[in-house]
């Protein structure tokens, strides 16, 4: 048992959720120093340099023609306007109730599916989104809180990346869906160089190691390790994996900004990740369970793919 914790496969999924997680805490530290525009195009950036180079070392494909809407969706929705939301939100949102309002991104997703797919819808949607609601409730002094629901708006556009990529995981990794989109990404954020340009210019050194690190870090390496990961584990482990990204995000803002999260933050958030929990059980009851170990360049590992990593 010991050894199977230990495996490389199990030490990427556990980096993969660390990593993703410290992001909520070093957004916060960097839209400080750059704000919302800079460290959205830098991170962005970064990220996309990183990934081109990884990418013929993990034999990421060229994007055929037919994709480039997909992939211009997937870059405007889950890169751009994401990070651009998420970074506003946070300027007020501590960073682990936005982990917590983020968790919900996969409810939207199944919300498109029925909207557009006809796909079935179940409670545990009204479950996830009261949680939601709770958790913006107690951001607000007299009702919702502005900050709250922009992060809102950040988990929904994020829902839209899920459900945009989906077609895309048929024949590509979920690494080469995420270079495609971040490269995209960064490419719609490029009417920020001037505000992020004056910025960067007159940063402190924390802010701009923060940025460093987010592009690096959580956007890039977490994405190679996850893909990793997943084509090499059952899906019901990636996916549980997944619910720890908000706890864990909690425990290093607690500890690196001394962020102390609101009860009723904790009691929503708990409530929305149940209601996701349950959409996901009820989605794996109707697909297959274990993806076979595969390469991670194989389109195979996309069975796994599906799985809503976040566009981070």
């Amino acid at each position: 048992m010991s050894a199977r914790i230990a495996s490389p496969r199990f030490l990427a999924l556990v980096g993969t959720v660390v990593l993703w997680a410290s992001a909520f805490p070093a957004i916060r530290v960097g839209i400080d120093g750059l704000g919302v525009a800079a460290l959205s195009l830098l991170r962005l950036l970064i990220a996309a340099v990183a990934l081109l180079a990884v990418a013929p070392f993990a034999k990421v494909r060229l994007p055929r023609r037919g994709d480039l809407p997909l992939i211009t969706l997937c870059g405007a929705t889950g890169m751009t306007a994401y990070q651009v939301l998420l970074n506003w939100g946070e300027v007020h949102v501590e960073a682990g109730t936005a982990s917590l309002l983020i968790a919900i991104a996969p409810v939207f997703s199944v919300l498109l599916g029925s909207l557009f797919l006809g796909e079935r819808l179940t409670r545990s949607i009204v479950v996830a989104l009261a949680g939601a609601a709770v958790v913006s409730l107690g951001e607000g002094t007299s009702g919702f809180s502005v900050a709250a629901l922009v992060i809102l708006a950040a988990a929904l556009v994020q829902g839209v990346y899920h459900f945009a990529s989906k077609p895309l995981l048929r024949h590509r990794t979920g690494l080469e869906v995420a270079t495609y989109a971040m490269v995209a990404g960064t490419v719609f954020a490029l009417p920020l160089v001037p505000a992020a340009w004056h910025a960067a210019v007159h940063a402190q050194a924390a802010a701009l190691a923060s940025a460093a690190y987010l592009g690096l870090l959580p956007s890039a390496l977490g994405f190679v390790i996850w893909a990793y990961a997943v084509a090499r584990l059952p899906l019901a482990v990636s996916t549980a994996a997944l619910y720890l990204v908000p706890p864990v995000a909690l425990i290093v803002s607690f500890v690196s900004l001394a962020e102390v999260p609101r009860p009723i933050a904790l009691v929503g958030g708990a409530i929305s990740v149940a209601g996701v929990i349950l959409i996901s059980r009820h989605k794996q009851s109707h697909s297959p369970t274990d993806v076979p170990a595969v390469d991670w360049a194989e389109p195979a590992a996309q069975q796994a793919a599906s799985v809503p990593a976040p566009a981070r």
